[in-house]
């Protein structure tokens, strides 16, 4: 065995085995898996195959289409049958909200280029002759997906990975990971040990044990997944021996369960309530080709659900019942990409659906690994989404919920109730008390808005307006003019010090830092491509000694970017202060007044201007007061320590009371940004966007010197940017607003761009949404069609912050508009 690698893959399944080969395709031929077993023997050997194109995420659903194609394309490359059919896949509704669902994930789909058909019950019909229709109002198709042979592509892939060098060790078990003293990873195996630059981790149900021997707590743990083959039937039988085509796969979403053609029978998954968690301590040592006794009456209401939709299921006699761990998380996708705080060790783990996503996540890790990152958006699936506080109590009522939940309908709204509450700020009872309905955001409790007295404290999700959408829009109308109270605690915070501090964060950042101190500055990290990583707030404390916030969850993203990019040399420190600081926004035409009343500090525009911080007392809490807002009104962020948050709440709201202060959640936020044309990381700006494509040239500053993705950024300036982010204004709107993935066409019906966020502007009175266009269609004044909902809309390119763009409210300007535009 080899004593050297440059990259390590541990885990022999479909995922590892498809990243050694696509590292080695980009041309890294010094690279090794290692198995414990044989290549398929966790999950892989009793996956059914299913490769469906269908997800609600735009990355995902990137790295499901690459997949789909590139497994035919394997087959021919190694000349190794994979097994695929390309029998089509059919996604039945019942329900209005279900055909909501798949008309906005139609939209998803143009986007990204995948191929979807809408069918009739009759055209259900003749393409599933077996499959009743009653209580059908629609389905969608997937032409180009089915179904393959898990074993066969693994094999395929490990023949394709040896033909371009890599060398792949079965039987060889991983003993122990640990750092060598220049910096490189030596991993122990019972066959002897290898030295690498990287490692993958790909282990599935082990990928808690992997990750415990570098001191990583992996957000995975595998839930029994059981399906049910069948007997042949006469049925199917019968279309066989006439040639008729396989009827592809059927799925009952209101029923969770798919089924689809094997053998002259039938296979039936079905997706329980109650399916639990396994392996949460990892699998034994000696684990292979393992399955758990099977549990069919767990699965009863979903047999008979299957069996009124389609009657010969219930004629076949049971063959045999898998019951097998699929690994989860705590959202249901996949983590691929960069461990944190390790450099150089990469996790692809926590597949669920991992045939389908194996050569996408396969093809994005390698290029990660090999060019320093991806290149699509890889948020979705980063690892770093998740926190500490992903614990393994955590995950177990997560990861079963989100089982429970592959079939129910995603809203774009949807906020799931296990494991929470779980981190609440001090004023959470407060809130609650106050009419707060919550979110969740990387654990934190959040109001997403407010229920008015006499309305239920409840939530309402849907693709259209929901019931909520008038009391988002008074907390909206409120914070214009009078003034409105925010918890935004979950904001990433930390500060960065030493005599080093100014020269790393100017490398890192794409803006000039804030040179007064006190000073506030919006601050971008850049990809090496010139697409957008993290945006951070600073505010120079002293000479050497900033406090920087970013979003609350992206903060291990964010806070793993900082480390990893600080130099060595103990000349930068970096001090975590997200569970220590609070964070309540105060803003409104108001919000001065209050401020007045409870603190002795100077608040007037000469003494506190825009974009600046002070340090101050409130009541009787110390706050860091900066005057930035994420609305689009006269405000401050008011940090302060944790403890003192509901003495410094109680405060403001008692000053408040005759001003009109009251809260307001999340979801008026995202209204009133959008009337700003405030961009969002993971929305318009991504590192598939080049900084500039996404509106930031006055925060760019080339001309300063050397910083992150600089060169890219001026080579995009040569070649013409692809893209341009815009502001767009919704025509002939009724009870549905854009969500974001939706196609923009032009007039003529080709696709020029698509939405990335969309919402109702309370204070314009009118329907908006940003996108990202072709520049040609991005001009103000240019008309184009949005689809919402399968329904095409006329929107227009208009000028960008159609709330005050001048300002002029923000700076508390006497010519600013006293009253908003609807009153």
């Amino acid at each position: 065995m080899e004593t050297h690698a440059r990259v390590v893959v541990i885990g022999g399944g479909v995922v590892g085995v498809s990243t050694l080969y696509h590292l080695a395709r980009k041309g890294w031929s010094d690279v090794m898996l290692i198995e414990r077993r044989e290549l398929t023997s966790g999950s892989t050997w009793h996956a059914a195959g299913l490769l469906p194109l269908f997800n609600m995420s735009y990355s995902v659903g990137q790295i499901h289409k690459y997949s789909v194609r590139f497994y035919q394309e394997l087959q021919e490359e190694t000349g190794q049958d994979v097994g695929f059919r390309k029998v089509g896949n059919i996604r039945l509704a019942t329900t209005p909200d279900r055909m909501d669902e798949y008309r906005q994930y139609a939209g998803v789909a143009e986007t990204i280029g995948v191929n979807v058909e809408f069918l009739t019950p009759d055209q259900v019909k003749e393409h599933w002759p077996l499959c009743e229709t009653d209580g059908l109002i629609g389905a969608i198709r997937h032409p180009d997906d089915g179904y393959i042979q898990p074993a066969d592509l693994t094999q395929a892939l490990a023949k394709g990975a040896r033909m371009r060098g890599a060398k792949i060790h079965r039987h060889t078990t991983v003993l122990g990971i640990e750092r060598t003293g220049s910096g490189e990873w030596l991993v122990k195996t019972d066959k002897g040990d290898v030295t690498c630059e990287h490692i993958v981790s790909a282990t599935g149900n082990f990928a808690r044990k992997t990750g415990a021997m570098v001191g990583l707590d992996v957000p995975v743990i595998p839930v029994e997944h059981q399906y049910i083959v069948t007997d042949a039937h006469p049925a199917v039988q019968e279309r066989q021996a006439k040639g008729l085509p396989e009827m592809g796969v059927l799925r009952g979403a209101e029923g969770s369960w798919y089924m689809r053609e094997e053998r002259g029978g039938l296979i039936l998954g079905p997706y329980e309530v109650g399916a639990p968690c396994c392996y949460v301590d990892g699998p034994r040592p000696d684990s292979e080709y393992e399955l758990f006794p099977e549990d069919v009456e767990r699965l009863e209401p979903h047999i008979e659900d299957a069996i009124r939709r389609v009657p010969v299921f219930g004629e076949a006699g049971l063959k045999t019942v898998y019951n097998g761990a699929i690994a989860y998380t705590p959202d249901g996708s996949p983590i691929v990409g960069p461990a944190w705080d390790l450099r150089n060790f990469w996790l692809n783990e926590g597949h669920s659906f991992g045939i389908t996503a194996a050569g996408g996540a396969g093809w994005q890790l390698a290029e990660w690994i090999v060019e320093g990152e991806p290149s699509i958006d890889m948020m979705g699936v980063d690892p770093r989404r998740f926190g500490p506080y992903a614990t393994r109590g955590y995950l177990k009522r997560k990861n079963e919920e989100a089982y429970a939940n592959v079939y129910t309908v995603h809203y774009p709204d949807e906020e799931r109730p296990a494991g929470r509450p779980l981190r609440t700020a001090p004023c959470y009872e407060r809130m609650k008390n106050l009419g707060a309905v919550f979110g969740q955001k990387f654990g934190w409790e959040r109001p997403n808005w407010f229920a008015p007295a006499g309305v239920p404290q409840e939530d309402h999700w849907s693709f259209r307006r929901s019931r909520w959408f008038e009391h988002v829009g008074a907390e909206c109308r409120n914070v214009a003019e009078n003034v409105g109270l925010l918890d935004m605690t979950a904001f990433a915070k930390c500060r960065i010090e030493g005599p080093g501090a100014e020269a790393f964060l100017d490398h890192l950042v794409a803006n000039n830092l804030p040179k007064k101190i006190g000073r506030v500055g919006l601050c971008h990290a850049l990809a090496p491509s010139g697409g957008v990583m993290s945006e951070f707030t600073i505010q120079r404390e002293a000479p050497d000694r900033f406090y920087l916030v970013s979003a609350g969850a992206l903060q291990r993203i964010d806070h793993d970017w900082l480390r990893k990019h600080m130099p060595t040399d103990g000349s930068v420190r970096m001090t975590d202060l997200t569970t220590q600081m609070g964070a309540l926004v105060l803003a409104g035409p108001k919000a001065r007044q209050v401020l007045e009343r409870v603190s002795d500090d100077d608040w007037s525009n000469a003494a506190f201007p825009w974009l600046s911080g002070q340090d101050v007392v409130i009541g009787m809490a110390p706050v860091k007061a900066l005057r930035v807002n994420f609305v689009g009104e006269l405000g401050w962020e008011l940090h302060h320590p944790l403890e003192m948050q509901n003495h410094l709440f109680d405060t403001l709201m008692a000053a408040g009371q005759d001003l009109g202060l009251k809260p307001f959640g999340i979801r008026a936020m995202d209204s009133l940004r959008l009337e700003k044309s405030y961009r969002m990381v993971g929305a318009e700006l991504s590192i598939e966007y080049g900084a500039e494509e996404s509106g930031l040239d006055r925060f760019v500053r080339p001309d300063k010197g050397d910083f992150i993705g600089r060169d890219a950024l001026l080579k995009r300036r040569e070649e013409g940017l692809r893209w341009r982010f815009v502001t767009l204004k919704v025509h002939d709107v009724t009870d549905a607003d854009a969500v974001g993935n939706n196609p923009v066409h032009d007039t003529g019906g080709e696709l020029v761009g698509r939405a990335t966020a969309g919402n109702y502007g309370w204070r314009v009175g009118a329907s908006l949404a940003l996108a990202m266009l072709r520049p040609d269609a991005a001009e103000p004044g240019t008309e184009l069609v949005m689809d919402i909902l399968g329904t095409p809309h006329r929107v227009e390119v208009i000028a960008e912050s159609p709330w005050d763009p001048e300002n002029l409210r923000l700076r508390d300007k006497a010519e600013a508009p006293a009253t908003p535009a609807h009153a």
